[in-house]
């Protein structure tokens, strides 16, 4: 006899429990210690179950950072003064473009976290390129501002194009994610009479403004 078919409401509804008590799981306790049979017990379901749902715990964790990488590049873009950017200068779509590293800081420390996580299991695993590219599409999604901000410099000049906008991406992308990383998992060096973190992010912020900003 033929089982009954999947609800698709509960099926979605199933599967986003999953993701966010994955999430919340790999954040609170590392990636690496949390497992499939760990997550199915905090989603109050059976291990064959989740196993339905993603076949593998590299499946899952990188199920879970698409998810979330996408849900905050969506958010970011309500942030937006003007939609596309419009009547903005590629100045201060670039000076967007940096604030909305400090913000992940403000409002997002957990999704740092996760990341740092992240990168670490990434390294240790053997991951399908299969499984991997869903979260490289919405990872390269991230260029699409970028690109917006560097061909409109190309036409007002108020930001350096001597240097391509392949080398400028990667340079501004791992300068402010690897300083905000380091501030929300606290690697960083602390003063005796303590320190501020959003006002030193704010500097590194103003040094890449200037460091691109055309003279």
């Amino acid at each position: 006899m033929r089982g009954r078919k999947k609800n698709p409401i509960q099926t979605a509804a199933t599967q986003r429990i999953i993701l966010e008590k994955s999430y919340e799981l790999y954040t609170r306790k590392n990636i690496e210690s949390v497992s499939m049979i760990e997550v199915a017990k905090e989603c109050g379901l059976g291990t064959t179950t989740l196993y339905r749902y993603y076949s593998t715990k590299p499946e899952l964790v990188l199920a879970v950072a698409t998810w979330i990488w996408d849900k905050t590049i969506r958010d970011n873009e309500k942030r937006r003064p003007s939609r596309d950017f419009e009547g903005m200068t590629a100045e201060e779509i670039f000076n967007f473009y940096l604030e909305s590293f400090v913000e992940l800081y403000r409002m997002k420390r957990d999704l740092l976290r996760f990341n740092q996580f992240l990168n670490i299991y990434i390294q240790s695993e053997n991951i399908d390129p299969k499984v991997m590219k869903p979260y490289q599409d919405i990872i390269e999604g991230l260029k699409v501002g970028f690109h917006e901000m560097y061909t409109r410099a190309e036409q007002d000049h108020t930001i350096r194009t001597d240097e391509s906008e392949e080398e400028m991406f990667s340079t501004t992308l791992h300068l402010m994610l690897a300083a905000v990383t380091r501030y929300a998992v606290g690697l960083v060096y602390i003063p005796e009479s303590g320190f501020d973190a959003e006002k030193e992010l704010e500097k590194q912020k103003e040094a890449l403004l200037m460091r691109y900003k055309a003279l």
